[in-house]
């Protein structure tokens, strides 16, 4: 492991390292730990807890139990005290602790940035010293002091709360842990940690919101996560609230060898030791530039410490410097986070001692400008790219100690080798070389040149689908035909299989679509013969699935679902891209989807293409997939024309100036890149409208394209081994629980070349892991959950009050459904067999979310959980839901009938009472059926029913947008009067709320609105009213958020 001497974040590389081989002393335990169990009957969350505190005290922890706020401080001074050797007058300590610990306009993001990158702050003490005051020793990790406390009171937040075990770090509360009793739902513990956020940490001096790790364990399952759960990027619509997204991204820790270690005994003893918890706080941890704190994963720790010990060792024996001996290779599947993994990685090796140069390869241009953007997203101005083979030398030559960490090409290193210009000096340095997914063609040239010109080098390479003898190409360099060859033997391993069981990837759902039938006298060598190019680009065949693939394009994609939040920006649904095999295939796909989706009433899917030359070269037998160099000179006029048409098409469409020539087509690529992500330039969320909907290509975005949003590939071109698992691999990103697979639809029979390709690169016997089961497994489970609902919850049985089993009987069986269904409308056929219609489930939805409001007024009311063992599945209930179009176009047929009247009045309260997003609504809903005349009064306005729809549409649209300005304007008009904010402000805070995607929950723009409270108040009243006024207004833009694009703030004109 890395001991005492390791590098300080954000500052000077400590002198050297002291590591050691994988083994006890490392921070991932080589395997499972075997502890002997204090218990071996039922435990209740008590005994569990005394069981862990006492662990924790065998293994060096001190055992604390301050009583109050004033004895937790005392105690953080006295550690503080200890780790920096002198003691603080009283004077100096009150000032430090109210402007640096407890700064009052601080949050939890401040709190984090101050303890992974400044954890050392220049004091001036009163008499004028100035002192280095420590909060945590990141070079020398055992100098830090571990303390644990459990039960300690909260009692000044909202509500009171007790929180179970916490470990406090030099006295600072840096890691949390919540626990349930076996047996209980482990996403209780998470949920209840979300309540104490919101309720409790804040309050007092916030010392809480200092905590960096959480740590969730039911006694059976132990999970952790960052302090800055993942709702920026991953939240259901609720902006600013938590979602059942967030735990998606809770991680497994484990064994070096990827075995879970999820009880809690074997947890303490593994990540609860001393050293690897230091560890994974003052190294594992990166807090990237949008501030999320991104905690490294046991399989990325792994990968690095094994890489620094290769170098270190290399370091001591200078034979091995040059040699194979000296490297290795890291199989780390895609979407596991190996961009993460080797940025780490770089930043520790630049900082050992005798490392002079650490150099990140890439293969392609584009990737080398992804590359640098994600690495800046880790810390800015970390690492130096290199825009051409000039800016490259000046990186390689720059004097020692400077431009250390520096990003390239493939092309552009080669370039540089053979010029005569390049300085020996450069090739005599210790260089560490990264090479990314480097199985290209014109890898051996690179290998073999590399090995020439330098001499003190270490190469290391990331690869998702290693090529093993079994699968090496036979005309490759025989020398390098295998990844071991080319780099040394694998350092570590984590597969597909155990990313997916880990849940860090999503598992695939494969559809095989046919497009040739066959005759009963076509013989399989008459078949085979037909596998042609004048069979596969037939037109009819071409529209026949152009035609699947827009018939199917909203259920696969889930367009027709409830919209979901990514960075507050509204989504329904996700995006496509298509495979083809030829640039032909690829132009005649955009002509025919253009001209189908022109004549399809209401299809307004925005549809691009991006290819580039790519001479003819005969099959990868390895299935690598081609890389497609970003410029058009290459490329037959005909194919240019053609590209030049489509650029202009989404010129047009998206008011952009692309071209074919150089500059312009890497544009074109850059920003098609960013509306697959749904991105601008800077990272921020676009607009649905301004995204891409389906991308159409041969071979680009296929490899080293991430996209969360993306879901499905439409596949007609033949892939196999490294292409196919790197092309499945664009749709398995993690989002939210509505997205549990990624699609992948073949139009060839490509199942014996998955099978190979998930045998070779997971397992022989993966495929139930990495694959979804058929559909008939899922529809079964669906049918007898469905049978049980209707049997025990009939609609008679429901009008009578239930008693707490069958409560909890009905919430399980109806989560279970919404799960099922979530999976099963991906399936061709599920809408036949459906048997459930929308007013039946509507109904039952209903109940589902009464229970589901029940169940938290009586948490509220007893302040504790009460269904430890319920989940409800609410992203899936968003999904189904009925919308406010819906509900208007309802009113617009309003007949001035009574009878029929009324129907549509019941159908519109039945859909909004199951709708969790029309829910808090219902009054103005019912006051606006009231004022169209559903009600017993007058009617306000009128609806003749004559009149043209479009004009009827007009009527009904006008009446309820001035409903809602009017309502938001008493609404908001009453907070800014009950809480006595500042008026113009608020309204300002509120409108950009809006633009935004919801009010901010951490930084200064609430406390800029409120009120002036004393300096000498008690406790902490600026933060709780602060968190109070950031709950109202965050409650008022989730209630109008989905009616209204903007804040209606009044200007000259009247209206906004």
């Amino acid at each position: 492991m890395l001991t005492d001497d390791l590098e300080l974040a954000g500052g000077s590389p400590a002198p050297s390292y002291s590591l050691i081989l994988e083994g006890p002393s490392s921070t991932v335990c080589a395997q499972v730990p075997e502890v002997a169990r204090a218990a071996t009957s039922y435990q209740t969350e008590a005994q569990l807890e005394k069981e862990l505190i006492e662990q924790l005290v065998d293994q060096g922890y001190e055992r604390v139990s301050p009583a109050s706020e004033a004895e937790l401080i005392a105690n953080l001074r006295r550690q503080i005290e200890l780790l920096n050797g002198f003691a603080f007058a009283d004077e100096d300590w009150e000032r430090f602790f109210r402007e640096v610990v407890a700064n009052k306009a601080e949050g939890i993001v401040e709190k984090t940035r101050r303890i992974q990158k400044n954890p050392v702050i220049d004091f001036t003490l009163a008499n004028g010293t100035l002192k280095n005051v420590m909060l945590l020793d990141r070079d020398h990790i055992y100098r830090n002091r571990l303390q644990v406390m459990n039960q300690y009171e909260a009692s000044e937040g909202a509500h009171k709360n007790r929180y179970d075990v916490t470990v406090l770090v030099n006295g600072l509360p840096l890691v949390h842990i919540e626990l349930k009793r076996r047996g209980v739902a482990l996403r209780q513990a998470f949920d209840q940690i979300e309540r104490y956020q919101r309720e409790s940490f804040w309050s007092q001096s916030g010392l809480f919101e200092f905590v960096q790790i959480f740590v969730i364990s039911n006694g059976t399952h132990t999970k952790y996560y960052s302090n800055t759960t993942r709702w920026q990027k991953t939240e259901s619509s609720r902006r600013g609230k938590k979602s059942s997204a967030s735990f998606a991204f809770t991680s497994w820790w484990t064994d070096a060898n990827n075995h879970k270690i999820a009880d809690l005994v074997p947890f303490a003893a593994s990540f609860l030791a001393r050293g690897t918890l230091l560890m994974i706080l003052t190294h594992y941890c990166v807090l990237d530039v949008t501030n999320t704190l991104l905690v490294m994963r046991p399989y990325q720790i792994c990968a690095c410490e094994k890489i620094l010990n290769r170098i270190l060792v290399s370091e001591y024996d200078k034979r091995r410097l040059g040699t194979l001996d000296a490297g290795g290779y890291i199989w780390h599947t895609t979407g596991s986070g190996k961009t993460l993994t080797s940025f780490k990685t770089a930043q520790l090796a630049a900082g050992m001692e005798g490392v002079d140069k650490v150099l990140f390869v890439v293969d392609r241009k584009d990737l080398d400008y992804q590359t640098m953007k994600e690495y800046n997203k880790f810390q800015e101005g970390a690492v130096n790219g290199s825009k051409n083979t000039h800016a490259l030398a000046e990186n390689l030559e720059a004097p020692l100690g400077q431009r250390k960490i520096c990003v390239t090409t493939i092309n552009k290193l080669a370039v540089y080798l053979k010029r005569p210009s390049a300085r020996r000096e450069v090739f005599d340095r210790h260089t560490v070389f990264i090479f990314d997914e480097c199985h290209r063609s014109q890898f051996g040239e690179m290998h073999k040149a590399i090995t020439r010109h330098f001499k003190n080098y270490h190469l290391f390479g990331f690869t998702g689908t290693p090529i093993f003898a079994q699968n090496a190409g036979a005309g490759a360099d025989p020398e390098l035909r295998t990844t071991a060859q080319a780099f040394g033997d694998c350092l570590h391993t984590y597969t597909v299989v155990n990313a997916i069981d880990d849940g860090n990837v999503l598992p695939f759902k494969v559809d095989y679509v046919s497009t040739f039938h066959r005759k009963a006298e076509d013989t399989d060598a008459r078949v085979e013969a037909i596998d042609t190019d004048s069979a596969w680009l037939h037109p009819e065949r071409l529209r026949n699935i152009a035609g699947y693939i827009l018939d199917n394009f909203d259920r696969k994609t889930k367009r027709s679902g409830q919209a979901y939040s990514v960075k507050g920006a509204a989504r329904r649904g996700f995006n496509a891209i298509l495979a083809c095999d030829s640039i032909k295939s690829a132009e005649s796909y955009y002509r025919v989807l253009r001209e189908m989706i022109g004549q399809r009433e209401g299809c307004d899917l925005k549809v691009a293409t991006i290819f580039s030359f790519a001479p003819n070269a005969p099959e990868d037998p390895c299935g690598f997939i081609d890389d497609e160099e970003l410029e058009c000179d290459g490329m037959p006029q005909a194919d240019r024309d053609f590209l030049d048409g489509a650029i202009a098409n989404y010129n047009a469409m998206f008011s952009t100036s692309f071209s074919t020539d150089s500059q312009g087509f890497d544009g074109y690529y850059k920003d098609v890149s960013r509306r697959m992500k749904g991105e601008d330039v800077d990272g921020k969320p676009l607009p649905q409208d301004e995204c891409l909907d389906l991308l159409i290509v041969v071979d680009m975005f296929l490899t080293g394209f991430d996209a969360k949003t993306l879901n499905t590939l439409w596949v007609d071109k033949n892939l196999r081994m490294h292409g196919l698992i790197q092309a499945f691999s664009r749709t398995n990103r993690i989002l939210n629980s509505v997205k549990t697979f990624g699609n992948v639809v073949c139009f060839r029979n490509l199942e014996e070349n998955v099978d190979e390709a998930i045998g070779l690169f997971g397992d022989p016997k993966a495929g139930g892991i990495v694959l979804l089961k058929p559909y008939d497994v899922y529809f079964e489970e669906y049918a007898k959950k469905l049978a049980h609902l209707r049997e025990a919850f009939s609609f008679d049985a429901l009008d009578e009050p239930m008693g707490e089993e069958a409560e909890r009987d009905f919430i399980k069986t109806f989560s279970a459904i919404l799960r099922l269904r979530n999976i099963l409308s991906s399936f061709d056929g599920f809408e036949e067999d459906d048997t459930i219609d929308v007013w039946e489930l509507q109904d039952y939805q209903s109940v589902y979310l009464d229970l589901r409001d029940k169940l938290r007024g009586r948490e509220q009311a007893e302040k504790e959980s009460i269904a430890d063992d319920l989940v409800f599945e609410m992203e899936l209930v968003r999904q189904l839901e009925i919308n406010i179009d819906y509900i208007l176009m309802l009113v617009e047929k309003r007949h001035g009938d009574n009878v029929r009247d009324r129907e549509i009045a019941e159908r519109i309260r039945s859909s909004v009472a199951a709708s969790p997003e029309l829910r808090d609504k219902q009054d103005l809903i019912d006051r606006f059926l009231e004022m169209a005349g559903f009600c017993e009064t007058p009617a306000t306005f009128s609806i003749d029913p004559e009149a043209s729809e479009e004009r009827r549409h007009e009527v009904v649209s006008a009446h309820w947008r001035e409903l809602v300005r009017e309502s938001m304007e008493t609404e908001l008009g009453g907070i800014i009067e009950c809480e006595h904010l500042k008026p113009d402000q608020t309204r300002a805070l509120v409108s950009e709320a809006f633009e935004t995607g919801g009010v901010p929950q951490e930084g200064t723009a609430v406390a800029s609105i409120l009120p002036p409270v004393s300096r000498f108040a008690k406790g902490n009243p600026q933060a709780e009213k602060r968190r109070r006024v950031t709950a109202l207004l965050s409650a008022f833009y989730d209630r109008f958020r989905s009616l209204t694009a903007h804040y209606p703030m009044r200007d000259e004109a009247g209206a906004r």
